[in-house]
């Protein structure tokens, strides 16, 4: 998985969309639109294929210390750089026709950092919902948050819950945050629901099936990932909606989380829209290749 540089060349000079004339083009462009009125993908990205945008973008956010660092600052304030690119993503993604879109925010492994950060970390949580409320229904914005609310401070169960419910009637874009997240443990409380269930008779353990247990994560409403972006060239997915991004493509770039902008989205996004997605399958050149040649290679 080769690492993409990000300038400020990958975005190109405003030109007339290149499937403008297409009726599935429109149609879904259309679909955007109905959901949110801003989604203008056509605009923003006219040499990309609106079907080709993906539904939903999963973020590790990468980089915030390094960024600081680098200006001699503590890392909390790269933390704070860094919630401003994430809300400059989110409504970049929205224009995009983007549906949903989910950030690694704090994992249950990140209570190992210094006890300082931790506490800064948590009182950016409580600032950032409390600061981001009005936007976000201004904007039409759902908020959502996946995690274990075991071991989170008050307050910031209470600031978390405080902007679902605000924005609970949205019908834009969806803002997922992973607040105290591990994949891992997703994974392990969705085997405890359906063990639950089974012993109480509800459920048949011959009838557990794959949508069984997708059922059971944090946000089964929500669908899977179509892309995986990571910053800072970290080359890992740190137990990160593990099951949710068995098809996903990935997409890795240097660039530290405070400077990704939307020019590195549209850059991310046009890697996702040149590639091949076959999900296990053949895509057309390579069946009918398979077919002539009959020897039965991969």
């Amino acid at each position: 998985m080769p690492v993409t540089p990000i300038s400020a060349t990958s975005n190109p000079v405003r030109q007339t969309p290149l499937f403008a004339s297409n009726p599935e083009v429109l149609a879904r462009v259309a679909e955007m639109r109905a959901r949110y009125a801003k989604a203008d993908p056509q605009t923003q990205l006219p040499d990309v294929d609106p079907r080709r945008i993906p539904r939903h973008i999963a973020v590790i956010m990468d980089g915030n210390g390094r960024w600081a660092k680098q200006r001699g600052f503590p890392r909390i304030f790269g933390h704070r750089n860094g919630a401003r690119a994430l809300r400059e993503t989110v409504e970049e993604a929205g224009r995009l026709g983007v549906e949903a879109m989910t950030f690694y925010s704090f994992s249950l492994e990140n209570w190992r950092r210094p006890p300082e950060e931790v506490e800064a970390l948590m009182l950016l949580c409580v600032a950032y919902c409390e600061g981001e409320r009005e936007a976000l229904l201004r904007d039409d914005i759902r908020f959502r948050w996946i995690g274990r609310r075991t071991g989170l401070p008050p307050e910031v169960l209470a600031a978390l819950d405080s902007v679902v419910e605000a924005t609970r009637n949205c019908t834009g874009p969806t803002l997922c945050v992973a607040v105290n997240y591990g994949s891992r443990a997703e994974l392990a409380d969705a085997a405890k629901q359906i063990a639950g269930e089974v012993r109480a008779g509800t459920l048949k353990p011959e009838d557990v099936t794959e949508e069984t247990i997708a059922s059971r994560l944090y946000a089964p409403d929500l669908p899977d990932p179509d892309l995986l972006i990571r910053t800072a060239g970290e080359m890992r997915v740190s137990n990160y909606l593990l099951w949710q991004i068995s098809y996903a493509e990935m997409y890795v770039t240097n660039t530290l989380w405070p400077d990704f902008d939307a020019v590195c989205l549209h850059t991310a996004i046009r890697d996702f829209a040149g590639r091949s997605r076959r999900f296990g399958g053949l895509d057309e050149s390579d069946a009918a290749n398979s077919i002539t040649s009959g020897d039965g290679s991969a």
